[in-house]
């Protein structure tokens, strides 16, 4: 059997939003959004990153799930990016709109990292590479 990590996919009330946020606080680029504005997906790297909204995931999922909502404490679970830069990173999803979580420190390790959250409560870490460098 061969298993690979494929998706990771957040369920988000509005997904165009979603995909703008990452889009202009990130960089990333939208891969695909469907006619109905329900599902996309960004071009990520190697693991791609989606977006379903609340109702199409309440569709596939009868018995619901907890909806992240940036007003409660975060799920026990990240997004991670790595960047050589993570201030300007910070300051620039901050601008649009991201919650700063956690400013920039740098670890016993070496590694810089800060945590944010999305529009929706998310939490992203940014930080350099494991090991220095990009």
């Amino acid at each position: 059997m061969d298993i690979q990590y494929a998706y990771t996919i957040l369920y988000v009330k509005d997904v165009p939003q979603t995909m703008a946020f990452y889009q202009n606080a990130l960089g990333f680029e939208q891969k695909f959004i469907t006619p109905e504005q329900d599902y996309g997906e960004i071009v990520s790297g190697a693991t791609t990153i989606a977006f379903a909204n609340l109702e199409l995931a309440t569709s596939n999922l009868k018995d619901g799930f907890v909806t992240s909502r940036l007003e409660q404490k975060p799920f026990g679970i990240e997004l991670a990016f790595t960047t050589s830069d993570v201030q300007k990173a910070v300051d620039r999803a901050v601008e649009h709109g991201a919650v700063l979580l956690s400013a920039l420190q740098t670890k016993p390790w070496g590694q810089d990292v800060a945590y944010i959250r999305d529009l929706n409560g998310f939490i992203i870490e940014l930080c350099t590479p494991m090991g220095g460098g990009e």
